[in-house]
């Protein structure tokens, strides 16, 4: 079908900096919606009606004028954390016609020489900026669009909470305009100058000696979460994930949450795994929310309640993890009608009850059960001796397609 839709993507050099096709999009419009920064930088030449974007921002004016022809003005590339990607998630692909500027990270890349390849791209516009904290590494480059002008100051101050003082950072200002402007300074010096509110940070990322090693893969230290006691340790937690096998969009239960940390290190593995965290005590949900924010995985769901009850109706999972209450009556059964075929349920026990409970349920749905001894070499008198921890019982279980 003929697209009814235009997308311009226009740049802080206006109209002029538009190549050919979407300068005729726009001659040619009859109705041109944008924000009023956007509309502004048209010349009197373009005729359409001008409308603006409904405060709050929405789609639906847009989409009931479905069939007629339009415009659409973004920022950069409409592709890139703009109106063009939610556009794509409302309407086929053949109704639209995308016509990108270069993106404010394609131009801060080439303004700091750094290759767009191996730059992380981050945006902290209208979203946590705790999500910062699961790509902070010695060495990273970070390009983050920013929410407006106090995010510089925002982010420095997360850099030094964080051990990254001395990362080195580059506020870039109206990218591509004629008030194009650079500021350059480390986060342990950062005085707050400032800022307007399009920019972007650039940041080369370079922690303290002492600060904390937080790998993306599997087996946080311990000492990475807040916790009350009820926190599956490091080493059982590494080979819990790997039976659990985190793939990118896929969705786990962590069920009996304790500190999150199964959750927590399932969305850390790739940008695009989601987790949702059932825990019933207020204290741990408080702990749950610390350690999310802190780990970089603000978007981790916390939901309030007890299992089985507080299941129902949640999104189906790829996968669960059962960390707690494996005896409850229900549990288990409700935790396996809801995984979707093909996913991967694994339950952790520690006392005989829920141990014996693995092995009947294991009867009937099948799976494996591994038995984890780990001991840690603490001091003796003058010596050191092995300190066994309690065993855990693990069960593997995949659910299959025909199920």
């Amino acid at each position: 079908m003929t697209p009814w839709l235009t997308v311009v993507g226009i740049g802080e050099d206006g109209f002029k900096g538009l190549g050919k096709n979407s300068r005729h999009a726009l001659l040619g419009a009859a109705r041109i919606i944008g924000s009023e920064r956007q509309l502004d930088l048209l010349p009197p030449c373009i005729r359409g009606e001008r409308q603006f974007w409904p405060s709050p921002f929405s789609l639906e004016p847009l989409l009931a004028l479905r069939g007629e022809p339009v415009c659409v003005l973004a920022s950069g590339d409409p592709m890139f954390y703009g109106v063009g990607a939610s556009l794509t998630r409302q309407l086929p692909s053949d109704e639209m016609l995308i016509l990108p500027a270069p993106s404010s990270c394609s131009l801060a890349a080439a303004r700091m020489g750094w290759p767009l390849q191996e730059v992380v791209t981050l945006s902290v516009v209208a979203r946590p900026l705790a999500a910062l904290n699961a790509h902070l590494f010695s060495g990273t480059r970070l390009l983050v669009l920013s929410n407006d002008g106090q995010s510089p100051g925002a982010i420095a101050a997360l850099l030094r909470e964080r051990g990254f003082g001395p990362s080195r950072l580059s506020v870039l200002e109206h990218l591509g305009g004629d008030a194009e402007r650079r500021i350059d300074a480390v986060a342990n010096d950062w005085n707050d100058p400032v800022i307007a509110d399009l920019n972007l940070v650039a940041i080369e990322c370079l922690a303290e000696p002492d600060a904390p090693r937080l790998s993306r893969l599997a087996g946080l230290p311990d000492t990475a979460f807040r916790h009350d006691g009820q926190l599956t340790k490091r080493d059982v937690r590494a080979i819990t994930l790997a039976r659990l096998a985190p793939v990118p969009g896929e969705l786990l239960w962590d069920v009996g949450a304790g500190s999150g940390s199964i959750g927590i290190e399932w969305m850390r593995a790739h940008p695009s795994c989601r987790a949702l965290a059932v825990e019933a005590d207020a204290g741990r949900q408080l702990l749950i929310e610390h350690n999310r924010d802190t780990l970089g995985v603000p978007g981790l769901q916390l939901i309030r309640g007890s299992a089985p009850q507080a299941l129902h109706g949640l999104e189906r999972p790829d996968a669960i993890f059962i960390g707690g209450g494996v005896t409850r009556e229900g549990v288990l059964d409700t935790c396996w009608a809801a995984l979707k075929p093909g996913g991967r349920l694994v339950a952790n026990a520690v006392t005989l009850q829920s141990e014996m409970t693995l092995m009947n349920w294991r009867e009937q749905y099948g799976g494996e059960l591994t038995r984890i001894h780990i001991a840690q070499a603490q001091p003796l008198g003058d010596f050191d001796t092995w300190r066994q921890a309690l065993p855990i019982t693990l069960l593997d279980v995949v659910k299959p397609f025909d199920a």
